[in-house]
């Protein structure tokens, strides 16, 4: 009788999300009964086509920059990625996570470094509430140019001088919420990105406008200009819009409005 109870109040909770906006997806991921899922961003400008491997195979294949793959279900337990050139199962870098869980979304980045490529994880637990519709918004720093930022996602015409960051101290090859932290939530509407040293109320980066939809799922990385990072010209920035989903499309690029780059 208890089972059949649990059964009913999970299948009242997917049609309640799902009038809502949501899906079935969303339940099964905040109940913790979703197998884990993972995606891949290919965030290195000029960077070679490269494969996704998870322990070791290929799990997606022919990525090129600027492509995030389709989400896609893995095995619970610790686990291994990595990317590497196309054909080949030699990584260009990897990582590790120790205990990939259910219910949990989880993010691989290929990064641009000094020399080479660098890998960055998240862990997404994914706690969004079963009637919420809100946006869920992360940040992560993949610009060895400009190391420390905060994120303002500001509606138009907004003085930031008397503004918190949306997203502060993104540092280097780090998350903000942290790997392992929920998302942050934010009304869908329509908004411009700014960027500024951390700290500083002084522009380096405007986005033009552009608008969030309620139940997306954002992660805005901060990668250099396309020849920037050879030259390391400090502060020369874009950021790419990374979108959660089931399909593997490109990501969104937001270019600097106060240089026209």
């Amino acid at each position: 009788m208890k089972m059949i109870r649990t059964i009913a109040a999970l299948a009242g909770a997917a049609a309640l999300l799902a009038a809502c906006g949501g899906g079935s997806d969303d339940v099964g991921k905040e109940l913790g009964l979703q197998n884990p899922e993972i995606h891949f961003v290919h965030a290195i400008a000029g960077g070679p086509t490269v494969d996704f491997l998870v322990n070791g195979s290929a799990l997606q294949t022919g990525i090129t920059y600027k492509t995030v793959t389709h989400f896609a279900n893995i095995n619970t337990g610790a686990t291994t990625v990595a990317f590497a050139n196309a054909g080949s199962t030699t990584p260009l870098a990897s990582g590790n996570f120790p205990d990939v869980a259910k219910g949990h979304e989880y993010t691989v980045l290929a990064l641009p470094a000094l020399t080479g490529a660098d890998i960055g994880l998240i862990d997404d637990p994914f706690d969004k509430g079963l009637l919420s519709n809100s946006a869920r918004v992360r940040a992560f720093n993949a610009t060895v140019n400009a190391q420390n930022v905060d994120i303002y996602l500001v509606p138009p015409n907004t003085d930031i001088s008397t503004t918190s960051p949306t997203l502060a101290g993104v540092s280097f090859k780090n998350a903000v919420p942290a790997s392992g932290q929920d998302s942050n939530y934010m009304n869908g509407g329509t908004y411009v990105a700014i960027v500024t040293t951390a700290g500083s109320k002084t522009p380096i980066f405007q986005s033009a406008s552009f608008d969030l939809a309620n139940n997306a799922d954002w992660l805005i990385t901060t990668v250099p200009v396309a020849g920037a990072l050879s030259q390391l010209q400090p502060n020369q920035i874009h950021l790419l819009v990374a979108q959660g989903g089931n399909t593997q499309q490109p990501a969104l690029e937001l270019t600097n409005a106060l240089t026209n780059q």
